[in-house]
């Protein structure tokens, strides 16, 4: 059995950014550091988190007065922001910048007044994050389109005045039939200047486009929490092969490869290279040949850290690693 690497695959930039700042912020102030939701949607990364003295909590009445409290990558609503300012709580914000560029645009528009379209998927924390952004207060308004039947059924005030943004982790071709059907309905329609799916998702989607003719079955490893591990693996559906998420090798069941000459792998942007070695460790004991990597998209994009937390290791500070990034 051939194993494909896809390529790139696992951490990106923002992933990287918010789990050193997790770490880093552990190092400065002692444990525990409090987490609101999950730093990154993978369970090993929060999991080894937890071990070094951070804590998950689900909104910020869980943190104690004086403590100090990060910002997951996908971002929170201004009330969240203003809160723990009121409770002069010492704030670090992982929130991905390429998420952050977004919520710089909903601010612009609710201050145009104008009304917006939100591309995304209900409940998933950037999009209650981005929505949470949003000053409805000045005149404007803000309507989470999913699908494209969404669009026939959306009713706004101003056809003149309107604008969208995205999530930053969908499916890129999902999207794009979704921006084609907002268009021929609201031809006037304003859009990001630079698009807001970011080049991480988009790299990891064209790099699976570029494995799965090669493969009979898709493995993404990747949390079921973790919206762009979900989109991978819909490639899969799309090219009518059998496509499996799983958290880690322990997750693999050996009949899903039987009779099976290829298979591929890739990860969504917070699984850990850790975790894709141990697959191919288990698939090779099961008769798989050494991985193949495909070549790919170099990606060379660094967040900066805030400034604080950029001294702890030129100071000694010891940090903790949750595994090789890839």
């Amino acid at each position: 059995m051939q194993i494909f690497l896809a390529n790139p695959r696992g951490f990106c930039a923002g992933v990287d950014r918010a789990i050193d700042i997790v770490e880093r912020a552990v190092v400065l102030f002692g444990a525990p550091i409090y987490v609101r939701h999950e730093v990154v949607h993978n369970k090993y990364v929060v999991d080894r988190l937890r071990t070094i003295g951070a804590g998950f909590v689900d909104e910020l009445d869980e943190v104690p007065d004086g403590a100090t409290v990060i910002f997951s990558a996908h971002g929170v609503p201004r009330v969240v922001q203003q809160e723990a300012q009121r409770r002069l709580l010492n704030v670090f914000d992982a929130t991905c910048p390429l998420v952050t560029k977004v919520h710089m645009e909903i601010t612009r528009y609710a201050r145009e007044a104008r009304e917006v379209f939100l591309i995304g998927h209900a409940g998933h924390p950037e999009v209650e994050g981005t929505i949470g952004q949003f000053d409805a207060t000045l005149g404007g308004a803000i309507y989470l389109i999913q699908t494209v039947e969404d669009v026939a059924r959306v009713v706004v005030r101003n056809p003149e005045h309107l604008a969208f943004v995205t999530q930053t982790t969908l499916s890129v071709d999902d999207t794009a039939s979704i921006v084609a059907a907002l268009r021929a309905r609201f031809p006037g329609l304003k859009a990001p200047v630079k698009e807001d799916i970011c080049y991480a998702t988009q790299n990891r989607q064209d790099a699976v486009k570029n494995l799965i003719g090669r493969c009979e079955v898709l493995v993404v490893v990747g949390s079921k929490s973790s919206s762009n591990s979900n989109r991978l693996r819909e490639m899969a559906d799309k090219n009518a092969k059998p496509g499996y998420l799983v958290d880690g090798p322990e997750d693999l069941h050996r009949e899903w490869f039987d009779g099976i000459k290829s298979v591929g792998v890739t990860a969504g942007a917070s699984a850990p290279e850790i975790l894709v070695q141990g697959v191919i460790t288990q698939l090779r004991q099961w008769g798989g040949e050494v991985a193949q990597e495909l070549s790919g998209r170099t990606e060379h994009v660094i967040f900066a850290l805030p400034k604080t937390l950029r001294q702890v290791a030129k100071d000694g500070g010891s940090l903790s690693s949750v595994g090789p990034t890839g």
